[in-house]
């Protein structure tokens, strides 16, 4: 085998996928939207179901063809296409009965029964086409009123029937129209008739009945299209209410987890002094009120990003923008963060800039900002780390940085690290306490701040959140 053809047989290797796929939409209108298998099903579902409920009345109108075919042609011609309508019946039948029992969920399934059901109509379509030539070539040059009568009720009732799947209607309708066609065509060119001839008046109300078929196939069509596009958005709602629905429980869990855990801290130790158990051990008691203490200040905090995310969703949040100095802000939250870290066992490292660095920013809301990102990067990093502060000029931004020691976040986790009501799935990270709204909350101020916020983590090393900010110029 030489090179040249090798490359061939690879090139043609690299097309034949991309062959299958248009093809796949050309012959079978198969889009790549999402909830194509859902479509396709209905689809596949709503054809075999109308066509199951119509087998009786195809059979009476199979077997009154017939008869008029026997009785006024050729009894043997129409036993021979009585017998190949009802083969082809019988194979369109059991493919139907196939797809009833299907239960759905594949679309590479829906597409091979879409596939055998376009060949057990082309065959069926074939089956009637060959009957009504058959029964005009034996007419010979005539107005053929029976033939193309049957032709025309087989096309309508594809057009009213078949609209679910429109690749088997276009199939039935060129196999129809191509013979509804021939006949009269056939007839003219036989005959060479002048352009007065009923001949050629035929052919014209065939063109004006093959017309009103097809309106009939497109009015269907278009009626069966806007009632999915209606189902979808049905299921569309349906799916925004399940997640609504979802994110309220959740919300009540998360809160209310939250909310009892403090609570009960402080009824505890409210009801400890109260009793008067620690009167003689003042140390005690001081211990008892300092937990109560902290417990009602997480409380507050958690009051307040419930009001904040109340203020956000309804376009409430105010801001007051000045010029203020970065470096001041990350100062002011590292020595609140303070006390919290030691708790912890983490140091808390930050080194001012030499210059100041100018944004226009809320002081309030940045502030926020700092504190929810220090008080997680001391949370979630190993007792006896580091947390560092760094600030840099990037051009015309400044970024601030806080990077610690943690256990790193997973990747294609950012949805749940931004998202509301969510935490990473992570053990260590469940054991601490919080709603999870917090860098929601932070994401929604940089936005306001035309600021970004972003993280960059390696599992097992750390997380470095950072965001930025334009400086501007005084």
């Amino acid at each position: 085998m030489t090179f040249a053809t090798q490359q061939r047989k690879a090139r043609a290797a690299t097309r034949w996928p991309v062959l299958m796929r248009w093809t796949d939409r050309l012959l079978y209108g198969l889009s790549r939207k999402p909830g194509r298998a859902k479509r396709l099903e209905k689809q596949l579902k709503d054809f075999v179901s109308g066509g199951i409920e119509l087998y009786w009345k195809r059979q009476s109108i199979y077997l009154a063809a017939a008869m008029l075919c026997g009785i006024y042609y050729s009894a043997q011609v129409s036993a021979a296409c009585y017998a190949f309508c009802q083969l082809t019946e019988f194979l369109d039948t059991m493919v139907s009965r196939k797809v009833v029992a299907w239960e759905g969920g594949s679309y590479r399934e829906g597409r091979r029964y879409l596939r055998l059901l376009l060949m057990t109509s082309t065959l069926s379509s074939i089956s009637v086409s060959l009957f009504v030539y058959i029964v005009a070539y034996m007419e010979g040059i005539s107005s053929h009123f029976t033939p193309l009568f049957f032709l025309f009720a087989a096309g309508l009732f594809a057009a009213v029937n078949n609209h679910q799947l429109p690749q088997v209607l276009a199939v039935r309708l060129l196999i129809y129209g191509a013979v509804f066609l021939y006949i009269p065509i056939h007839d003219i060119w036989v005959v060479r008739p002048p352009f007065d001839s009923v001949l050629w008046l035929q052919f014209a109300t065939v063109i004006f009945v093959l017309y009103f078929v097809l309106e009939c196939s497109f009015i269907f069509l278009r009626l069966y299209r806007k009632g999915l596009d209606q189902l979808d958005e049905l299921r569309l709602e349906r799916d925004r209410a399940q997640a609504a629905y979802e994110v309220k429980s959740q919300f009540v869990s998360v809160v209310s987890h939250e909310l009892r855990t403090p609570l009960t801290s402080i009824n505890g130790a409210l009801s400890l002094l109260r009793s008067g158990a620690f009167k003689t051990d003042p140390d005690r008691a001081t211990s008892i009120l300092e937990i109560a203490h902290k417990n009602s200040v997480r409380l507050s905090m958690l009051i307040n990003d419930l009001l904040d995310l109340q203020k956000l969703e309804s376009g409430q949040m105010t801001y007051r923008f000045e010029l203020i100095d970065i470096g001041d802000v990350v100062k002011e939250a590292a020595g609140s963060i303070g006390v919290f870290a030691d708790g912890f066992g983490i140091t808390v490292q930050f080194d001012p800039p030499e210059r100041a660095m100018l944004v226009r920013a809320d002081h309030d809301r940045l502030l926020q900002v700092f504190d929810n990102l220090l008080s997680n990067a001391v949370k979630f990093s190993r007792r006896g780390g580091t947390v560092e502060i760094s600030i840099e000029q990037s051009g015309g931004d400044v970024r601030v940085s806080v990077t610690d020691s943690g256990i790193g976040i997973p990747e294609n986790s950012r949805e749940k690290v931004f998202g509301r009501f969510s935490q990473v799935d992570s053990s260590d990270r469940r054991s601490h306490g919080g709603t999870g709204l917090g860098l929601s909350i932070a994401q929604e101020i940089m936005t306001a701040h035309d600021g970004v916020i972003d993280y960059v983590s390696r599992l097992g090393e750390g997380t470095t959140f950072f965001i930025q900010l334009p400086i501007t110029r005084p």
